[in-house]
């Protein structure tokens, strides 16, 4: 033993206190450096690594069904039956976007008479399918500047053109008009108008023929 003051100590203490600590700091530098091994992938992930690339679909509708009215895909040209004198108009009907629409286009020269002014405009609509809704909406954008909205219902050999509002319409007025499949290469036109806050009144019938091309086939 050891005569000095204070704790006493075996030398073979010592030795196995300094090799505990040195075993413990082994086994931490031991384990900080499998911790680090594990940590390195995840940060080097984003960096280095190729991630899937993520693909979006959007789901598409489904087409809409104009079988009812594709009787009407081509040129025709018409008279007036009801003036004096007669007036000329071109209706024309194509698809557009992959037949996801029809394209309506008509224009209306009509000569003046004592008590009415002479008419010459020019429209298009666009047809759509009305889903939920049954039918179909045609939205008219006119030269005169009015833009409306028109609910298109079938029945039969006839469609039916009625005003269901629209972003600038004439004030007040309202215009109908109904399409009667005659015969494969004609129809009729029966136009309807009513000024503000009256009833409606005939305003013309026209009879179209389907316009051939040169080789004589209808289109």
């Amino acid at each position: 033993m050891d005569d000095r003051p204070g704790p006493q100590f075996r030398t073979h203490e010592r030795v196995e206190s300094v090799g505990r600590k040195r075993r413990f700091r082994g086994a931490l530098l031991i384990f900080l450096f499998a911790a680090c091994g594990l940590m390195l992938p995840s940060l080097a992930s984003p960096l280095g690594g190729k991630e899937k690339p993520t693909t979006y679909v959007i789901p598409l509708p489904s087409p809409p069904d104009f079988s009812q009215v594709d009787w009407l895909i081509g040129n025709w040209s018409g008279k007036t039956t009801t003036r004096d004198p007669q007036g000329d108009i071109h209706f024309s009907a194509v698809y557009d976007l992959g037949k996801r629409v029809m394209v309506l286009r008509e224009t209306v020269s009509l000569p003046a008479k004592e008590t009415v002014p002479a008419v010459n405009e020019t429209w298009m609509g666009v047809l759509s399918d009305a889903r939920p809704s049954p039918g179909f909406i045609l939205t008219v954008y006119s030269s005169t500047g009015f833009v409306s909205r028109i609910r298109v219902s079938v029945e039969g050999a006839e469609a039916h053109f009625n005003p269901e509002g629209g972003d600038q319409l004439p004030p007040g007025w309202l215009f109908r008009r109904v399409l009667s499949r005659t015969d494969a290469d004609q129809f009729t036109e029966s136009v309807q108008a009513a000024p503000p806050q009256k009833a409606f009144f005939d305003y013309y019938t026209a009879k179209f023929t389907r316009t051939k091309p040169p080789d004589g086939k209808s289109k």
